[in-house]
């Protein structure tokens, strides 16, 4: 989607190729080819923490190891967040922060005909050391061309998994009107939103469905259902398609929706929704900048609300919060116990607390208490920090080893009584089976060491939301 976004902007304008490092067999030899052939003197890479960290970091060291003529320029969430570490780095020239679309055009408009990089907004570069300049403005989403799909091969991005058969994705909207002080989206926009029109959403839904067969899309916006006017404007318009579809939302604004706006969600073929739950504890949702959702009792409501309408809730839990990170844990595992109360089918997607720079008081605690980010690339893609990106890491210096195991046997003896609805590879018998050997621990509260359960998750090749998607 975001290398969709910025060819949009380049058609015209400057010749490119998209090159897919999650799908091509041989990345750098792709690369390489392009530049050998003299068909490209600019690299540009979007990178996120995790996997993408560790696959863009050897292939532009090779790459500008091999030619050392070639302008790399990394983009994404990463680089907006640690500009200066990256430039630390001899094989990035030039690191694009924020939305990239029109700074990534202004970029190589300089490099083609001059100019000064000062001028650029959202630029970071050597002056010698590393500079920033301001962000720039967000591009509205509904200014912005649709996206080239003849630039890539669609087809191979169909998935068949829960929502549907033949599932492809869209990002409609820019952003989140909230200033949660856990997640990276907040540096980058600083509680803006912007979206495209209900009617621009649908047109992308149907071209989806009537081109390439989509019976289901993800919708990967930060946060999908801000505008409930929008929502029901849009379901409106792809009740005729027969698909399903998926996004995020926040769970104090579903809790406003009108009752005929979530009749026609459910009518439209929505299936799930994803929303950030957090904590069971208030006082955590508190220190979270949470906002109207800095109650717990709005989880339990929202979930019984969608069990009425069969819409499936998953609920992502942050755990391990400081300043009491064992309190904090327990209470919101004991929580998750009641939504499930309330309904059985909701999928609970656990992760550990990482700090997101200069993000309020929870990350001032974590400095307090001996946290600090990599300050080189080659550390960031180390597997401590590969697992630290995904929310997975064993190295927080206020968690000990024994909450951490506490939490992993908690969620195999959860994952085994509740079977996720996302893997369809479970059928029918093998849940009932999951279920009837988890019973004792879950009633019992004995999670410890559940050694059967988890040879059974391995012989399944059991699908966990948080780490495989749908």
């Amino acid at each position: 989607m975001s290398l969709l976004a910025v060819g949009a902007l380049l058609e015209d304008r400057h010749e490119y190729v998209i090159v897919d490092g999650n799908v091509e067999s041989d990345p750098l030899g792709s690369l390489d080819a392009l530049i050998t052939d003299g068909r490209t003197d600019v690299l540009g890479m979007t990178v996120m923490p995790g996997p993408q960290l560790s696959q863009a970091v050897p292939l532009s060291r090779e790459l500008k190891a091999r030619h050392p003529g070639l302008t790399i320029v990394w983009g994404g969430y990463f680089p907006t967040q640690h500009y200066d570490v990256i430039l630390n780095a001899p094989f990035v020239d030039y690191v694009v922060r924020g939305h990239s679309e029109v700074t990534f055009v202004q970029l190589l408009d300089m490099i083609e005909k001059g100019g000064c990089a000062a001028d650029i907004p959202g630029l970071a570069y050597r002056a010698p050391e590393p500079v920033a300049n301001r962000l720039a403005p967000i591009p509205h989403p509904e200014q912005l061309p649709d996206f080239p799909y003849h630039r890539v091969p669609v087809a191979s991005y169909v998935k068949n998994c829960y929502l549907g058969r033949r599932t492809l994705p869209h990002h409609s909207s820019y952003g989140c009107p909230f200033l949660c002080n856990f997640c990276a989206v907040v540096n980058m926009v600083n509680g803006r939103w912007l979206a495209q029109s209900a009617e621009r959403t649908a047109r992308v839904a149907r071209y989806l469905h009537e081109t390439w067969g989509a019976d289901a899309v993800e919708f990967y916006d930060n946060n999908f259902f801000t505008a409930e006017a929008r929502i029901a404007e849009f379901a409106e318009r792809i009740l005729d398609l027969g698909i399903t579809w998926w996004g995020e939302a926040r769970i104090d604004t579903l809790l406003n929706y009108q009752p005929t706006t979530w009749q026609q969600m459910a009518q439209s073929g929505l299936k799930t929704i994803f929303m950030g739950a957090e904590s069971g504890s208030d006082q955590t949702l508190k220190r979270m900048d949470k906002g109207g959702t800095a109650a717990a009792h709005k989880t339990l409501e929202i979930a019984r609300l969608m069990k009425s309408y069969s819409i499936i809730p998953e609920f992502s839990f942050v755990l391990g919060n400081p300043p009491d990170p064992e309190d904090d844990t327990r209470q919101t595992l004991e929580f998750i116990r009641k939504v499930k109360v309330v309904n059985p089918a909701s999928e609970i997607i656990l992760y550990m607390y990482t700090p997101v720079p200069l993000a309020g008081a929870l990350y001032d605690t974590a400095k307090e208490q001996g946290f600090r980010f990599p300050e080189t690339l080659d550390q960031w893609v180390s597997e401590e920090w590969n697992q630290f990106s995904q929310r997975r890491s064993t190295t927080m210096p206020w968690i000990r080893s024994s909450l951490r195991d506490y939490v992993r046997d908690f969620e195999r003896v959860l994952n085994a009584y509740y079977p996720t609805a996302t893997d369809i590879k479970l059928t029918g018998p093998w849940r009932a089976l999951l279920r009837g050997v988890s019973a004792w621990r879950y009633h019992s509260r004995i999670y410890d060491h559940p050694i059967e359960l988890r040879l059974m998750h391995k012989l399944l090749a059991y699908q966990r939301p948080e780490t495989t998607g749908f």
